[in-house]
């Protein structure tokens, strides 16, 4: 038995469809049909050869739910649901080894040195081989992480919820808002989107966003966004101002990075009030650097600057719950919709913001 999957095989070149062949399953693996595969935004990033993190050939696609077809012994959610054929699941995007000091110690196995995460970093070559949601299969290794998903739920609207809604998950867990707070952020993509929807929950009092893209701008406005500030038709002070005056000339009490990108960090520094919070989301690959100062940016302003990387098993929970508790408001992400075999459309639609958020149907 064999499974169509689009293989990256040279940096910015296109996906090449190949036929894999479907491994016997050793103890603990799970084959799954995929159903919906998302395509993120830091797959055009690997694509173009900007992640260090990637071997060749590889099957891309991180973000997935699928159907249990066959399983190498018994399986169980992680809420001690047994686990059959047929079952639909969503899974944590990381498999973590459990034992070392982050994982045990420090309770926080995303920070694990030896994590590995389906569609990045582990090649075509190495066993099972189907290790990536570019694919009509992939096989699960024995300690993923699993969540049943009802069967009326359509797949495509949870497949962010492994990544950039785990991930923002993460970010308001390091540093939530309170009731009432003003919040800013930067990027009106996916990561972008959670961003609303999770400080909406929190009980922000003002959600200002700010980005480039009419449709995710308007996007970010149906998800609960106060205030939408557009950077091409604003400069950096007309928003400074603009954040400024909405709160009595101090500043945002939480300002939330969710694009990626140098220039965004140095314009929210300025935007973060004294003793605020600054939380970077954005960056899963290497993009420059930003000048900051010490003094001005960090110590009088007693701030807390917070990187947040990846996300765990915990993570990908609360973003389920927040998707299946408004699934036809987190539809409305899912803006493109392609067959497996044009995966290289999705990645171009994605690059070229066409797409908010592009899904593969296998």
């Amino acid at each position: 038995m064999k499974a169509s999957a689009m293989v990256l095989e040279k940096f910015g070149g296109p996906l090449i469809e190949r036929e894999i062949e479907i491994p016997t399953l050793q103890r603990g693996e799970i084959l799954v049909r995929i159903k919906a595969s998302g395509v993120c935004g830091s797959d055009v990033h690997m694509w173009r050869g900007e992640d260090p993190r990637i071997p060749l050939p590889l099957i891309l696609g991180h973000e997935g739910v699928g159907e249990v077809v066959e399983m190498s012994g018994p399986a169980a959610t992680v809420q001690g649901e047994r686990l059959a054929a047929g079952d639909m699941i969503l899974w944590n995007r990381g498999v973590s080894c459990g034992h070392c000091y982050y994982c045990s110690v420090l309770k926080e196995p995303s920070l694990c040195k030896t994590r590995k995460v389906y569609g990045i970093h582990r090649s075509l070559t190495e066993p099972p081989f189907l290790n990536g949601c570019y694919s009509e299969f992939i096989v699960l290794s024995a300690g993923t992480d699993i969540f049943k998903v009802g069967q009326a739920v359509d797949p495509a609207v949870l497949v962010a919820t492994s990544c950039s809604g785990a991930t923002m998950a993460h970010a308001f867990d390091l540093g939530a808002p309170r009731p009432g707070d003003t919040v800013v952020i930067q990027g009106p993509g996916p990561l972008g989107l959670f961003a609303v929807a999770f400080a909406q929950a929190h009980g922000a009092g003002q959600i200002i966003v700010i980005g480039g893209s009419p449709e995710r701008m308007a996007l970010c406005g149906e998800f609960g966004a106060s205030l939408l500030l557009d950077r091409k038709k604003t400069t950096g002070a007309e928003r400074r101002e603009a954040v400024l005056s909405l709160t009595q000339g101090r500043g945002a009490d939480l300002v939330i990075e969710a694009v990626g990108y140098p220039e965004a960090l140095s314009e929210g520094l300025e935007l973060v009030r004294t003793g605020g919070t600054y939380l970077s989301t954005g960056y899963a690959q290497p993009m420059g650097k930003v000048e900051l100062d010490p003094y001005r940016h960090l110590v009088s302003k007693n701030l807390k600057l917070q990187g947040v990387w990846v996300s765990d098993t915990a993570h990908t929970y609360r973003a389920m719950e927040l998707v299946l508790g408004r699934q036809a408001l987190f539809s409305r992400m899912i803006t493109h919709r392609f067959p497996l075999r044009e995966a290289n459309k999705a990645l171009e639609a994605m690059a070229d913001k066409t797409a908010v958020k592009a899904v593969l149907l296998p």
